[in-house]
């Protein structure tokens, strides 16, 4: 799963290099830590005006139907593997796919002494998550899309966000509905990644800054994982 992800560029970045216009009425701020039902910058289409726009959504998706927005909380990843045909994800992948744009994710793994965090980011640049978004009462929410870990990101967790390369962007925000969107990244765009281990305050979602993505110090902390 994702649970929890950095996004730090600015929205004049996010603009430029989606091609995008601007509707976060300048509110977009950065966040190292960011947390379900936090507000999250997309990029999406909005038919419209036909452009893409970049926008903030809370962050787990509310069905139109919901009653409450905290039913995002359990919709905060859609699974590649079934969201054409899940009751909730189904028309969103239809018709609302969204970028989300991000610098890197969290995951954890147990060691013999508590958890380890680890931060999966490129240092070449940022991240392209996909994700889906919808409108409600509650305004606009969004998921992202997550898929199999690939190659050494499964020995961290066996999810990993469906991560799209920039050929792909276009596809993504406005072709159909087709599976072949759904397939996981090439392994030399992966082979790219790095795999960090973070300090332990990213743990609480109080805690914020770039402090958090720092790698951590000890030389041996990845010997029982790499």
């Amino acid at each position: 799963m994702c649970g929890r992800y950095a996004t730090t560029r600015t929205a004049a970045d996010l603009t430029r290099l989606f091609g995008a216009e601007d509707e976060t009425a300048e509110s977009l701020a950065p966040d190292y830590n960011l947390a379900p039902t936090d507000p999250a910058p997309i990029v999406r289409v909005d038919t419209a005006r036909d452009a893409r726009v970049l926008s903030l959504a809370r962050w787990g998706l509310v069905p139109p139907w919901a009653d409450d927005p905290r039913t995002g909380l359990k919709m905060i990843n859609a699974r590649a593997e079934t969201l054409a045909t899940s009751r909730v994800f189904a028309p969103s992948f239809a018709g609302k796919r969204c970028i989300v744009p991000a610098d890197g994710w969290y995951e954890w793994v147990r060691t013999d002494s508590g958890k380890q965090a680890y931060y999966m980011t490129d240092p070449a640049g940022g991240l392209a998550f996909a994700g889906l978004w919808t409108a409600s009462r509650f305004g606009l929410s969004c998921t992202i899309v997550t898929t199999a870990a690939q190659g050494e990101l499964a020995r961290v967790h066996d999810r990993m966000p469906l991560l799209l390369e920039p050929e792909l962007w276009a596809a993504w925000l406005r072709g159909p509905a087709d599976p072949e969107l759904l397939a996981p990244p090439a392994p030399g765009y992966l082979s790219g990644l790095e795999i960090r281990p973070v300090g332990p305050a990213v743990g609480n979602v109080r805690n914020d800054g770039p402090e958090l993505t720092a790698r951590l110090a000890e030389p041996d902390v990845q010997a029982g994982l790499f």
